[in-house]
């Protein structure tokens, strides 16, 4: 059995994994082994895992082999005694709809936290949640939703990124998994949709988070989300997406102690995911459809200010380009206020907009 002498662990298969090199003296185990050959990749300094000579032990962990001339040994046994321990420690941190991370400590764990709320209460508490929802919201919003998976406008990078980071603490997945999951949705909107509703309300609400089959087949769908895997920064995060998490709670701790963290960690995000849920599950089968947009969408009113204006959602599947959502004067739509005021400071370029004749194309008496 060959000796371990690299792990490279990721979230899934769509990122580039880190490849760490660990001296001989860290471990027993690297003794008397042979430091693999590795291909470098690009200038973001990651390296080929799925070359031939390299063992995938699961979606999340690259066995990289040092040598083939080993023997089947009680020091082997132990080593891979050591690569299953690591694949399972590694799959256990995956924050991924079908991952035991969602399905265990997202729900119910996090829910049952909740519980604990009305007994901690304080008013700076309920402060730092209602912050935290605002502030990771927008990220979901602005940033996923229709500057990274729509392109709908510019900002310069590092604003880019500022926002795309507000969005990781909303824990509902990193930049790449979750941009390549709405794309998905709209190529097969309620058809093999992620979440479609005709599987029903209950699965496409929450359901889906527990599907693990319907996960493994989409992971193995081609990658569409190469403008982010060719960034440094979206790949860092995707490699220590739970890290960061880790650091908001410590941090959250420190400053208010429990009630900070029931509040501002578990109270504002659970709420918050369960607003985005309730576009993909409320806006595809209450409201009205303004549009022809060839599926279920609709528009819910209900939903507009909690979701930062995704509640049009009909208007969104009819002109997914557009940064606006809602087109008329009386939708309300937060997130095109905050994009709108980053153009007048000269931070927003290139917003898409739908044209009249657009409008007139996808016209529609449905209601």
């Amino acid at each position: 059995m060959a000796s371990l002498s690299s792990l490279s662990l990721w979230p899934s298969l769509a990122a580039k994994p880190f490849f760490f090199s660990l001296p001989q003296s860290c471990s027993p185990l690297l003794r008397q082994t042979q430091t693999p050959t590795t291909k470098l990749l690009g200038q973001n300094g990651f390296f080929n895992c799925k070359e031939e000579k390299y063992k995938r032990l699961s979606p999340i962990v690259c066995f990289c082999p040092a040598s083939d001339d080993g023997e089947d040994t009680p020091q082997a046994a132990k080593n891979q005694k050591r690569v299953q321990f690591w694949r399972r420690m590694a799959k256990s941190l995956e924050v991924a709809p079908g991952s035991q991370m969602v399905k265990v400590v997202l729900f119910p764990l996090a829910h049952c936290l909740c519980l604990f709320a009305p007994f901690c209460f304080s008013w700076d508490a309920f402060g730092v949640a209602f912050g935290l929802y605002i502030v990771t919201g927008l990220g979901i919003s602005l940033s996923y939703h229709r500057n990274l998976s729509h392109r709908s406008f510019k900002l310069p990078k590092w604003l880019e990124y500022f926002f795309a980071y507000c969005g990781v603490h909303a824990l509902q997945r990193d930049p790449i998994g979750w941009v390549s999951n709405h794309r998905y949705h709209h190529q097969y909107a309620d058809a093999k949709d992620l979440h479609s509703p005709i599987e029903g309300f209950w699965y496409s609400h929450v359901g889906w988070l527990y599907d693990t089959k319907a996960a493994i087949e989409r992971s193995e769908r081609p990658t569409n989300v190469g403008d982010l895997e060719n960034q440094f920064f979206y790949n860092f995060i995707h490699n220590t997406y739970i890290i960061h998490h880790i650091i908001l709670v410590t941090l959250l701790y420190a400053i208010g102690g429990f009630p900070y963290v029931v509040w501002g960690m578990v109270v504002g995000i659970i709420f918050l995911s369960h607003v985005t849920y309730s576009v993909n599950s409320v806006c595809h089968l209450w409201g009205n459809r303004a549009w022809n947009s060839g599926d279920q969408s609709r528009n819910n009113w209900l939903l507009a200010l909690p979701s930062f204006g995704e509640g049009w959602h009909n208007n969104h599947h009819a002109f997914e380009y557009s940064a606006r959502h809602g087109l008329e004067w009386w939708q309300l739509d937060i997130t095109w206020y905050v994009v709108r005021a980053l153009q007048a400071f000269g931070l927003a370029t290139h917003v898409k907009l739908p044209t009249h004749a657009q409008k007139r194309k996808m016209a529609s008496t449905t209601t």
